[in-house]
Formats: structure tokens, sequence, C-alpha cells
């Protein structure tokens, strides 16, 4: 009787796709990184709270920033009230819910922000914090 010799093939795992696709995440979040670093580029005086806290997640929130002087800003671009109001109802048909992160000026009139909460509401807006720094 003779044995026969069973051949065994060798079980691949290729990887070159993996490897792909980390370089891809890997380029994806610090393109992602520099935009919301973009965002708050505009020098702006935040006011200290003694009661302020650090949100556990910023993800996924629109940053607006209000200058000393009432202007409304998303990165280094300026929006008036109008274009504002565009912009936040833009964002909540195109990607509900919409969440913001609003950096005053400390400077900045009560009047402004009680006029971009008002906006904000009428947009859709669920959630808005508010920047401060910690004493």
């Amino acid at each position: 009787m003779r044995r026969r010799k069973i051949s065994h093939d060798e079980v691949g795992f290729n990887i070159t796709p993996m490897i792909d696709l980390t370089f891809l995440l890997l380029i994806f979040f610090m393109v992602t990184s520099k935009l919301s670093k973009e965002q708050k580029k505009l020098n702006i005086a935040l006011p200290t709270a003694i009661s302020a806290m650090q949100p556990e997640d910023i993800s996924n929130r629109d940053i607006i920033n209000l200058d000393d002087k009432g202007i409304y800003y998303i990165g280094d671009k300026s929006f008036t009230d109008e274009d504002m109001k565009t912009y936040l109802e833009g964002r909540f048909k195109a990607n509900p819910p919409l969440k913001i992160y609003l950096r005053a000026d400390k400077n900045t009139p009560g009047k402004r922000i009680r006029a971009f909460m008002k906006l904000a509401s009428e947009s859709g807006a669920i959630n808005v914090i508010f920047g401060t720094y910690s004493k």
C-alpha cells in the first residue's frame, strides 16, 4: 500500500488592506484635528468662572466665536445675524442634532449673547455650551 503525500497549502493573511485603512484613518484624524484648531484660532479673551467644568465630549459641535464687538465668527470668517441664522438652519437640516460651542469674549455685550441664543434656539440647537476658563 502506498502512502500519499498530503500537501499542506499555507494559509496566508493579506495585511495590505489593513495598512491602507490605518493610513486613511490617520490622515482623517489629522485633518479634522487641524480644522477644529482653526475654528478656535480667533483671539478671544474667555471669561473665568469658579464653577467651570471641562465637558466630556465637545466633538460634533459647531464652534462659534463671538468677539468683544458682538461679531460672530466661524474660523476666521465673520457672519451677520442673518448669515448666522442661515448657517445654523443649514447645519441643523444637514446633520441634526445641532450642538454648539460658543466662545464669547468676556467683554461681549450680554444682549449679543442673548441674540445668539435666540438664533440658536430658532435654528433647532439642542445643546449650547459656553467656553470659560476655570479659576
